[in-house]
């Protein structure tokens, strides 16, 4: 299996380049957002995967743009690194617990891309990160990796927990999904495709 990928997005207002790797690596993530490289860093963590992000964008303006071109470019390159997705477990789930905050991810690696974004709307920041950025991330890495997600938070009042349970519960719960399996021959599907 093709295990690893990367991709380079270069627009007028973004540079991201990305590698993963699925067997797991080195964690290096720097898009000049602090709290957003803390997020990813431990949503790769937790999902035992290797990851590389080098991003840069007009971040003097809005941090929107790179927010979104890194979910872009991250869900292109899981999607790659993919390939038929043969032979993966495709279901994980996962709920993650951050002190008051309980947060759950479902993933299917079906080509179906599908976000449901179950968190209450929030106004406000964790770490200096607009709390609703996190919705966007998502769906533009869940729209390129072609999976559905969802995503959802049972409780919580500090935006910070909130948001690290949910990129963790993510990352478990692909990193399931994404796991290779000897006993699955092919697609894991009646139809012979995903």
């Amino acid at each position: 299996m093709g295990r690893r990928a990367r991709v380079h997005r270069e627009t007028t207002e973004t540079n991201v380049a990305v590698a993963v790797d699925l067997e797991g690596g080195a964690i290096l993530v720097r898009t000049t957002i602090p709290f957003f490289d803390h997020m990813l860093t431990l949503m790769a963590k937790h999902g035992l995967l290797g990851l590389e992000i080098e991003a840069s964008g007009d971040t003097d303006i809005d941090w929107h743009h790179t927010v979104e071109d890194v979910g872009i470019a991250l869900g292109e390159a899981l999607r790659r690194a993919l390939g038929d997705r043969a032979g993966i477990r495709r279901y994980g789930q996962s709920g993650v617990p951050m002190d008051e905050a309980l947060a759950s991810a479902h993933v299917d690696l079906v080509t179906r891309p599908f976000l449901v974004y179950n968190v209450p709307p929030a106004a406000g920041q964790g770490g200096g990160f607009d709390v609703d950025l996190a919705e966007q991330f998502f769906r533009a890495l869940v729209t390129n990796l072609q999976a559905t997600v969802h995503l959802a938070l049972s409780y919580g009042s500090n935006q910070h927990h909130i948001l690290e349970a949910l990129f963790k519960a993510f990352g478990r719960a692909f990193g399931e999904a994404a796991t290779a399996d000897p006993r699955i021959a092919g697609p894991l599907s009646t139809k012979g495709m995903l």
